[in-house]
């Protein structure tokens, strides 16, 4: 990727997060859904973090996930342990 599409990038991710109608805590945890339905180890890892760090609790968390199988079947409970790992419960 060139520096030009990184930073454009990091731009886009900026934006789409920041607190707006809904908080940065609600579009992590969405964030989280998306990359357990795409089956994104590493996004799954780093939204689940922010997440945390934005306020998300365990709780929310396992309601998100929750979701998450309901609409991804069988996958969704492998990756949705992976968020459960990266939240460090």
């Amino acid at each position: 990727m060139t520096p030009e599409t990184g930073a454009a990038f990091k731009q886009l991710h900026h934006a789409s997060l920041a607190a707006n109608t809904l908080d940065t805590k609600t579009k992590e945890l969405i964030a989280v859904a998306c990359g357990v339905t795409r089956l994104c180890e590493a996004c799954i890892v780093h939204h689940t973090k922010a997440a945390k760090t934005a306020g998300a609790t365990l709780q929310e968390l396992h309601e998100t996930l929750d979701v998450c199988t309901m609409m991804n079947g069988g996958p969704a409970t492998i990756y949705g342990k992976k968020a459960i790992d990266a939240y460090g419960a």
